[in-house]
């Protein structure tokens, strides 16, 4: 079933109002914000790399907030063990038997904050809900709530005492983006806003679970021509045969570019996916996929580099198939 002109319209109306909610506590940062957003109705997951102090926590808990379901933040640190995320099983000695005790995770919305400082083992801890959305303890699968979202945060020049996400991991994450810092304007208003501490307060709860379980169900109804399907498996067999490219785009990478634009397509309330949704999604949903051989890295090239050149080899589509 393909979503309506009618429902698309309702879908971006919707999503505009979630963006200019969000909009309020992150200032004149409205396309990261569009893209967390995305991120969220698509049902994947988010990963925010940034210098200190851009306001990625911001962000996450803006989203938090806009939503009216629960969110937890997880501050990881090397100390801090798997069951301290996923959950433990105690045994009650009253009743006589074992009671599983959920973690943080069990929330709709996830910050899983500085997610590199924790040893591989706990980061590990978050790759079956990531994928599966529930949680194994001791031989019992336990379902997060839905919406279910994972927004960690990096600190990308900070290494000591810090663990790399591994790529099957990065995979995992649906977007990789940055918020970056804010604009003259924007920074102007955010100090004379100075008072104002907890800035991610100013989002209000504006969006149910119903609707969000609504919107999720329409954006997976846009409908998807034939010509971008091809258009995107060529962008995929065209990272592999890239001299400098260690690791091209995996047959996920391809899911998460259709998701990610169906998604995209309905917040500008198209009912069909057009192929500037592909390239304008591809920096987000590649950078983080795309692994460049040490030569390359050390030549000076960059991902985003590689993006721009692999969307200018492969032309997109003019007709529908």
């Amino acid at each position: 079933m393909t979503i309506t002109v009618d429902q698309a319209a309702r879908f971006a109306e919707a999503f505009t109002a979630m963006a200019d909610n969000m909009g309020r506590a992150v200032l004149g940062k409205d396309h990261v914000v569009r893209l967390a957003l995305t991120c969220l109705l698509s049902e994947g997951h988010l990963l925010l790399e940034d210098l200190p102090g851009t306001g990625k926590t911001m962000l996450a808990r803006a989203l938090a907030n806009t939503v009216e379901g629960t969110h937890a933040r997880i501050q990881f640190t090397p100390d801090l063990l798997p069951a301290d995320v996923t959950g433990v099983t105690v045994y009650d000695q009253h009743k006589g038997v074992f009671e599983f005790h959920p973690g943080p995770i069990f929330h709709d919305i996830v910050l899983a904050d500085e997610i590199n400082r924790a040893s591989p083992k706990t980061q590990a801890a978050l790759l079956e809900v990531m994928e599966e959305g529930h949680v194994t303890v001791d031989g019992v699968a336990h379902d997060v709530p839905r919406p279910f979202m994972v927004i960690a945060t990096q600190n990308p020049i900070e290494q000591a005492g810090t663990y790399r996400l591994p790529e099957a991991q990065l995979d995992r994450f649906l977007m990789k983006t940055s918020v970056g810092h804010p604009d003259a304007e924007s920074t102007e208003m955010m100090l004379l806003e100075a008072g104002v501490r907890d800035r991610a307060r100013l989002a209000e709860p504006i969006a149910s679970k119903a609707l969000v379980d609504e919107l999720v169900k329409l954006a997976g109804e846009v409908h998807v021509d034939r010509a971008i399907v091809r258009y995107v498996r060529e962008l995929a067999e065209a990272s592999r045969e890239l001299d400098h490219l260690q690791l091209g785009l995996s047959a996920r990478g391809c899911l998460a570019l259709i998701r990610t634009a169906k998604t995209w397509a309905g917040a500008h309330g198209r009912t069909v996916v057009v192929p500037a949704d592909i390239t304008s999604l591809a920096a987000p949903v590649l950078c983080h996929r795309l692994l460049l051989d040490p030569q390359a890295q050390f030549s000076g090239i960059t991902v985003d580099g590689v993006i721009e050149d692999l969307l200018a080899a492969v032309p997109p589509p003019t007709d529908r198939a």
